[in-house]
């Protein structure tokens, strides 16, 4: 059983109402953007799934939601390299649809990228990106984002759905994790 965050803690990156805030402009962005059209939200679990329900909130264009799930990180504060499988695949088709992949997070951009590969495949109207942070100092695949939060430096985050050993994805806010006081699980 993890301590309680505040023991990880080393500062709150984004607060929550600085986060709310975002969201909202993202959801307008998308909303002039996507003006007359239908959309097809696809989440990436189990991370961006606060960040769709609220985002979703503000979306004002007709929209259906999908999910997929993606293999790619272990445990720890790093992603692995190019380790991409799909674990959970949509089950319905996005053929011809406006399709826009919700994530958490970006950081080396293989996972996405993969993603992104693979939808592609099946003929979508148009595929873009929504990611609420963008560690694009640890970039090694070009991502199309069309939609961005926050970029961040390259620090171990966790909170509004990033979690740290699948714990503290609950919390309202962004934070880094003080290294100095983190120990990995083993195995």
């Amino acid at each position: 059983m993890p301590q309680p965050y505040q023991e990880y803690l080393d500062k709150i990156l984004i607060p929550e109402d600085q986060l709310q805030a975002r969201v909202r402009e993202l959801a307008a962005e998308i909303n002039r953007d996507y003006a007359g059209k239908e959309l097809l939200v696809i989440c990436i679990l189990r991370g961006g799934v606060m960040f769709l329900t609220d985002l979703i909130r503000h979306i004002e264009v007709p929209l259906a939601i999908e999910f997929m799930a993606v293999s790619s990180y272990g445990s720890g504060a790093r992603s692995s390299q190019g380790d991409v499988r799909i674990t959970l695949d949509l089950s319905t088709t996005i053929f011809g649809r406006h399709v826009i992949i919700v994530e958490d997070i970006i950081d080396s951009g293989h996972t996405l990228s993969s993603v992104i590969d693979l939808l592609k495949t099946r003929d979508p109207a148009s595929v873009f990106v929504c990611t609420l942070l963008d560690k694009y100092e640890r970039r090694e695949v070009e991502v199309p984002i069309r939609y961005c939060g926050f970029k961040i430096p390259n620090e171990f985050v966790f909170g509004y759905g990033l979690d740290m050993d699948e714990y503290f994805r609950n919390l309202p806010f962004i934070a880094t994790v003080d290294l100095d006081k983190y120990e990995p699980p083993v195995g």
